[in-house]
């Protein structure tokens, strides 16, 4: 093999790697960038020492966290947005569906959110610590075993009863709201005794590790909790870490909340709601990320209730967020609870081109067609920069036979050669490197537009046209791909050739490159790919055309 194919061989594997390296490099070795917000140093804190002694409360829980999963009695619930049940065995929330999104690759069924059915295991949990009251082991009751929104309900509510020690009796009320993913979760106890209870509720996510989102080229989103607090505020956990120990987030606040993400959907206890008190107005609550037998991980939050007079009642409710991370909706949840919606180290750039994107489908009904008109607000925005780099480009083609002319008098003479090129290049004004910058201006909003997508679940599963019925994944055929290539290599013909017949050939075998990279990229990515490529071409040739007519003399000013 020659030296120059060893050398277009060794630069076309740089160039892959170096695009399929980039993300996995900006998640592996600056994890903290993926960060969504600047905050402090994560705070780690022992317990605190409050009433009931919420350091007793999590030792009196972890002795009951030995065992699986009990299973009794379901209570079948159906809203207009969940199919959920509720277990009689601590009134666990057991399993939800969600009736508004399909499942992954069968948009026909509904996706499963919360489940245990011995494959997976992901539940909300709830219970109570203190002296004989009922925990997420206790057998409930409630008045029926199905309950259903009616038409024209707003509000359906699900109340379960336990019995706590002498005279005290505990309510655990779901209430389900039309139209909204969040779910009041309200424990109610009745003293009937003759002595004052003191209690702790704790709130929690049950998940096993399994994570099922490889990425696309190294580029995976994230799985596991995360807490949410007005010191710290929004710090993801890595299984792992938890694993190690070494897991660092602020243990004791006021206000935030506890989740449990994966892509595109989220759980949360919110503690400091939007609309509402915080549940921990009196004195901090404690968070509390764990791992826990069979493979299982607990990310929750325990509440110290105020203590209950002999005769008295009392109500304690922690708002329970079930559902897509929708920027109109978890922005209305809690504070902090849209930076859920992860769009990594390029925030700064994904969240307003997000926004837009937004507001262009809130006109045109279509994310296809708001794809469209965002890259050509895009490419506008830019029109000035292309514009210069394209008359560079237009220049450097004009110019193209005295370079023929210059490798003639220079022959294998290089260094005369690059002289002479660098002399030609200032005589008539040329920035050889000017052509590049049209591609360096679209990378940092390439890179945004592809976490905006992977990120965004209103775009999963929304169709365009035709064939392209979900513009979150790969065109099924390959058309899209193949368009972007063939876009790719008109705009190689219109461009003029580098000089260095090694990286002639490497600009040549680009488009092919891309494409077979872009197989696999979501159609929206590659839709907006190729209309940039598109009227970038139309761009190209009206000033190619302009610089024909005037010639190489009336450009030199």
């Amino acid at each position: 093999m020659d030296t120059e194919k060893k050398r277009l061989i060794f630069f076309a594997l740089i160039a892959v790697a170096m695009f399929f390296g980039w993300e996995y490099v900006m998640n592996t070795v600056f994890p903290e960038r993926a960060t969504r917000a600047k905050t402090p140093a994560p705070v780690t804190a022992s317990a605190p020492a409050v009433q009931g002694g919420a350091s007793d409360a999590s030792a009196k829980l972890a002795v009951q966290d030995g065992a699986a999963l009990a299973r009794g009695q379901r209570v079948s619930v159906k809203t207009d947005l969940f199919a959920a049940e509720i277990d009689s065995n601590g009134a666990d929330l057991r399993r939800v569906e969600l009736l508004k999104h399909g499942a992954s690759g069968e948009p026909g069924k509904n996706f499963v959110l919360l489940q245990d059915d011995g494959q997976r295991t992901y539940v909300a949990q709830t219970g109570l610590i203190g002296d004989g009251l009922p925990s997420h082991k206790t057998e409930f009751k409630a008045a029926k075993t199905a309950y259903q929104l009616a038409e024209g309900q707003n509000e359906l509510a699900v109340r379960l009863e336990a019995a706590g020690p002498d005279g005290v009796k505990v309510a655990k009320t779901y209430l389900f709201k039309r139209g909204s993913y969040v779910v009041d979760v309200k424990y109610e106890i009745a003293n009937a005794s003759d002595k004052p209870v003191s209690a702790s509720a704790y709130y929690r996510f049950l998940r096993d590790g399994v994570t099922t989102d490889g990425g696309t080229f190294g580029s995976s989103t994230f799985t596991g909790p995360a807490v949410y607090t007005s010191e710290g505020k929004f710090q993801k956990v890595e299984f792992a870490d938890i694993d190690k120990k070494k897991a660092k987030y602020v243990q004791q606040s006021k206000d935030g909340w506890v989740a449990m993400l994966q892509h595109y959907f989220a759980t949360a206890w919110v503690v400091s709601p939007v609309q509402g008190a915080s549940a921990c107005a009196v004195q901090e609550c404690r968070y509390e990320l764990k791992k826990l037998p069979e493979g299982l991980y607990s990310a929750g939050v325990i509440v110290d209730l105020p203590q209950v007079a002999a005769g008295a009642k009392s109500e304690a409710t922690m708002p329970l967020f079930l559902g897509p991370e929708e920027t109109r909706v978890i922005k209305n949840v809690a504070p902090g609870l849209d930076l859920v919606k992860d769009y990594g180290w390029v925030t700064v750039i994904a969240s307003p081109l997000f926004m837009l994107l937004d507001m262009l489908h809130q006109v045109l009904g279509n994310w296809g067609w708001a794809i469209i008109v965002l890259t050509v607000l895009i490419k506008a925005a830019f029109y000035p920069l292309s514009a210069a780099s394209y008359r560079s480009m237009a220049k450097m083609r004009l110019i193209q036979p005295r370079m023929e002319q210059l490798k003639e008098r220079c022959g294998d003479d290089r260094v005369k050669l690059q002289q002479a090129m660098m002399e030609l290049y200032k005589t008539e004004k040329i920035n050889p490197l000017g052509g590049c910058l049209p591609i360096l201006v679209q990378i940092p909003v390439f890179i945004a537009l592809y976490w905006a997508l992977l990120a965004s679940v209103e775009l999963r599963q929304a169709p365009w046209l035709g064939w392209i019925t979900d513009l979150s994944v790969r065109d099924p055929y390959y058309v899209l791909p193949i368009l972007m290539a063939i876009s790719m290599y008109v705009q190689s013909l219109m461009s003029p050739p580098p000089p260095d017949p090694v990286q002639a050939k490497i600009m040549k075998a680009m488009p092919l490159v891309f494409s077979i990279m872009f197989l696999t990229f979501p159609a929206g990515l590659v839709l907006y790919w190729i209309v940039n490529n598109t009227l970038s071409i139309v761009q190209q040739w009206m000033i190619n055309r302009t610089a024909d007519k005037e010639g190489v003399a009336s450009l030199k000013s």
